[in-house]
């Protein structure tokens, strides 16, 4: 049984074109797919077909646009919508099990099938969405081996329906070349999807690749990719360890947002959010079952040294996920941008949890001077929404507490403090645990990291023994630091 191996191209500049993608995905003898469209025209597979040699490729290609006649094939969805994950891939499934059951072994021992799909929304005639879409393919890499996929989502920046078809025909035929002969190196298979493409074109804001050949890759650290090779500001993952939409998670619900380091996530991280979302959820407008917490870490907090580190992204990542977090990774450093990427999703109130140094970092004008106005226009776009900041205190030194009551801010800022606290914008989170007022995130490091005594009692339940039994965060052992 034949198995494709990667041969790729090694320069990095030497992109090839689109037409020499497609070429060389039909002029293998053993590739033999479907592509299924709907919502842009048929704009992937027509690369392959002007590509030339299309005939021993191509199995079918369709677009069932009109809704009845898309449902009669691959059935109807429980919220009755057609742009969604769900319906990408029984688009998918349906098309490779169509394959299986009509093209025999016995007769084509050496096929490789795969079924390409997508399902989109372009702009609207009033141009108020930009229009977005799901996008994959199911695929093997060898006649006798299980399949794989890669779905995405995508967003549209363009604001003309021909050019978003354009780009989503490039996209796809990227995708289907990356899928076959990069798969090996998921990280260049990622970048190379914007070939001839360009990051004001369009948007990837999840991704997620399953099956043999992508046993070794874990989604969390392929969405971390996403953000750090701009081709997204924001995206989340959920505590199984898979990207999700945003859209999905934040569509129409109250959310409480927490930043921070979580290196590693602590008693005191808990405690603030156990304590806001108390004070939050008897909010006038929210409902607890309508409630997204999310923990959120900036992209600059991920830097260490100049540069992302990504074993130190992993281990924050599964403590969080072993507590039940959704986590957002961001590139965005204001709080407003932040309030901002929720807007899209919700019109419902939204809560930042945080602390003392937090809310003074907020007050400090440094960081709004690329603004045209200024720390206004920041804090018109933070607080004009239905904000509000829970405040957890900070204890001092000589064992005193500071509040919103006491902190200081730049003296340029104190009338506007104030005028935000006494309009009910920053509120005190009450009744907190004063044992875990001491505790501090880079103390708890520096303590894993000399293998010093008493950090466990400083996280909470269960996360000191993750850390330990994985050697998170430069954790060792005795027996290891014996060895040694």
């Amino acid at each position: 049984m034949k198995e494709i191996t990667y041969t790729g191209d090694t320069d990095f500049e030497n992109i090839p074109s689109l037409k020499d993608k497609a070429l060389r995905i039909n002029l293998n003898a053993d590739i033999y797919g479907t592509f299924s469209e709907i919502g842009a025209g048929q704009e992937t597979v027509r690369h392959f077909f002007r590509a030339g040699g299309a005939s021993g490729t191509i199995a079918k290609a369709m677009s069932a646009y009109d809704k009845d006649f898309s449902d009669a094939i691959y059935g109807i969805e429980e919220d009755r919508r057609y742009v969604t994950e769900a319906r990408l891939r029984k688009m998918l499934n349906h098309e490779v099990n169509l394959m299986e059951e009509r093209i025999t072994r016995e007769r084509h021992p050496n096929k490789i099938f795969f079924s390409y799909a997508n399902t989109v929304a372009t702009i609207d005639f009033a141009k108020q969405y930009k229009g977005h879409g799901w996008v994959g393919i199911k695929y093997q890499v060898g006649s006798a081996q299980e399949y794989n996929e890669i779905v995405l989502h995508i967003r549209f920046k363009e604001t003309d329906a021909r050019l978003q078809q354009e780009t989503l025909g490039k996209l796809g035929t990227n995708l289907i070349y990356g899928a076959f002969y990069k798969y090996n190196q998921p990280r260049k298979l990622l970048r190379y999807l914007y070939d001839h493409l360009d990051k004001d074109q369009l948007e990837i804001d999840t991704i997620n690749f399953s099956g043999p050949v992508f046993e070794d890759v874990d989604n969390r650290l392929m969405s971390l990719q996403l953000v750090k090779n701009g081709m997204t500001d924001a995206v989340m993952f959920a505590p199984d360890g898979n990207n999700v939409l945003p859209a999905r998670v934040l569509y129409k619900k109250n959310i409480l947002a927490l930043r921070g380091s979580f290196r590693p996530v602590t008693k005191v991280n808990m405690d603030m959010l156990e304590k806001s979302l108390e004070m939050f959820v008897k909010e006038n407008k929210v409902e607890k079952e309508r409630t997204q917490v999310i923990f959120e870490i900036t992209l600059s907090n991920l830097r260490a040294e100049g540069k992302i580190d990504e074993q130190d992204f992993m281990d924050r990542a599964k403590l969080l996920c072993s507590l039940g977090q959704t986590v957002l990774i961001s590139n965005f450093q204001e709080y407003y941008k932040l309030v901002e990427y929720f807007s899209q999703y919700t019109k419902n109130r939204m809560g930042l949890a945080m602390g003392v140094n937090n809310l003074v970092d907020i007050f400090d004008e440094k960081y709004y001077r690329h603004l045209s106005g200024g720390i206004l226009e920041a804090f018109g776009k933070l607080f004009y929404k239905d904000l509000r900041v829970y405040l957890y205190p900070m204890e001092n030194e000589d064992g005193s507490l500071t509040t919103s009551e006491n902190v200081k801010v730049h003296p340029r800022m104190k009338e506007l403090f104030k005028f935000f606290k006494y309009n009910g914008k920053v509120v005190d989170i009450s009744d907190v645990d004063a044992s875990s007022l001491s505790v501090f995130s880079r103390k708890v490091l520096k303590m894993i990291v000399n293998n010093e005594d008493g950090w466990e009692a400083m996280l909470p339940e269960g996360v000191d023994n993750l850390i330990k039994e994985e050697s998170l965060f430069g954790w060792e052992s005795e027996e290891v630091m014996h060895r040694r």
